[in-house]
């Protein structure tokens, strides 16, 4: 399976260790299934950081999982918005897993989920608000042994 990380840099040996904040599934190297997002990713953190270039790099995905824990997250994004709220308060709980897909909600998201943590809205009415991305996804290798054992650096392409 192909792969995509967007950065201002290229990546040919990720690792955990440059993860400096916990995201949705906490602290890790974060890929998806499709350009286009890491494109827009790439894009987003040039524009941030104030860099001319964005780059997105392409990994070959190995789906033979051996002994790693994975989790993924269904189309129904109850169990998720717990658990991305768990994650965004700084609990640990992810790092039972090596490996934690699902999808990626829109912008609104970031708000949504910062009003049901902190209790303002209730559950129903925060899933009510969050709109997934039908095609959109994200996965996290949340241990170096999965980014080692699954991912393998293959191209790299500067967009603007």
């Amino acid at each position: 399976m192909i792969v995509f990380h967007g950065s201002i840099e290229i990546v040919k040996s990720p690792d955990v260790l440059h993860s400096y904040r916990s995201l949705d599934f906490g602290k890790g190297f974060y890929v998806t299934t499709v350009e286009e997002q890491a494109v827009r990713w790439a894009r987003r953190k040039a524009d941030l950081l104030e860099k001319g270039t964005a780059i997105v790099n392409r990994y070959q995905m190995s789906e033979e999982l051996g002994d790693l824990k994975l989790k993924t997250f269904p189309e129904d994004l109850m169990e998720w918005i717990d658990f991305v709220c768990k994650c965004r308060n700084g609990e640990t709980d992810y790092q039972k897993f090596d490996v934690i897909s699902g999808k990626v909600a829109n912008d609104k998201v970031f708000r949504v989920v910062d009003l049901y943590r902190t209790g303002i809205w209730d559950k129903q009415r925060a899933l009510k608000e969050i709109r997934a991305y039908p095609n959109y996804d994200q996965i996290a290798f949340i241990t170096q042994k999965a980014i080692d054992k699954l991912l393998v650096f293959d191209s790299f392409a500067e967009v603007k």
